[in-house]
């Protein structure tokens, strides 16, 4: 391997071996390629989002910034239920949470709180929120995760916990509110007494993927909590390695190829 394609890789896991199948980056020519490519990308997370009984009602949103006019998102609809999120009933709307394409309403306490993050961080691609039952318990502690695995290590230095009072539709009307700064340096929040966020720099895929992992390490972090045993932490120069080479955005995209594989083979209705 030439010093040049050494560059070109994205991760360890990335086979040296030509000819092997492994998925690729996507490449688009045109901005429709690269929209219908997120909206795709969009309905999968939300229907990977049902398979793991992340719904609560109508709580919980997903959006994903449009490559051509990035002052606009897609996002699921409001009042419909993740495993019933496809292609046809995507909505996009603006800074303001005003619907500029779709039939259906948008969550307007979720979405505002979106639209400020992405505002205000022009880089950020996508965001998730739902609320998550270890997520949820997890967040009223009011403390960041402790690097006592791997997959906990991913986070490491790289998640806030924000305390922003009032409720959703308060902390959405907020323009300057802990959670739009803390993703300024973050891409995961513990929002006490509410739940968790996620956004990426990379894609939908990403978002998603750290979203279920997130949730998964609080899970752990309660079962570990309940143990009578105190836990052997992670060191910070291993979970600072940990976050590098296992916690990035491409790893959290290869890993969402699995989950987009297996709804796009078993969920097809999901591109109507």
């Amino acid at each position: 391997m030439s010093p040049a394609e050494a560059l070109k890789k994205e991760s360890v896991y990335q086979p040296d071996q030509k000819g092997l199948i492994f998925p690729d980056l996507p490449a688009f020519e045109t901005f429709e390629e690269e929209r219908t490519h997120r909206k795709q990308r969009l309905v999968a997370a939300c229907r990977a989002f049902a398979q793991h009984n992340f719904d609560f009602g109508f709580a919980g949103h997903i959006s994903v910034r449009d490559p051509e006019h990035t002052d606009l998102y897609w996002t699921n609809p409001m009042a419909v239920h993740f495993s019933q999120v496809k292609m046809s009933n995507l909505i996009l709307a603006n800074h303001a949470g005003e619907v500029v394409e779709g039939d259906y309403a948008v969550n307007q306490a979720g979405f505002i709180l979106h639209a400020s993050v992405h505002q205000a961080n022009p880089d950020i691609v996508a965001m998730c929120h739902a609320h998550t039952p270890y997520g949820t318990a997890y967040c009223s502690l009011g403390r960041p995760l402790d690097p006592i695995t791997q997959d906990a290590a991913c986070f490491y230095e790289d998640h806030a916990v924000v305390n922003d009072e009032g409720g959703a539709v308060a902390v959405a009307k907020n323009q300057g509110l802990g959670v739009v700064e803390a993703f300024k340096n973050n891409r995961a929040i513990l929002h006490q007494n509410h739940g968790l966020l996620t956004g990426s720099r990379h894609s939908v895929d990403s978002a998603c993927y750290w979203f279920i992992a997130l949730e998964r390490a609080c899970q752990v972090q309660l079962m570990v909590d309940a143990a009578a045993t105190k836990p052997i932490p992670v060191t910070p120069e291993r979970a600072r390695y940990s976050r590098e080479h296992v916690g990035s955005e491409y790893i959290g995209w290869l890993h969402f190829q699995t989950i987009y594989g297996q709804l796009a083979e078993q969920q097809p209705d999901m591109f109507g």
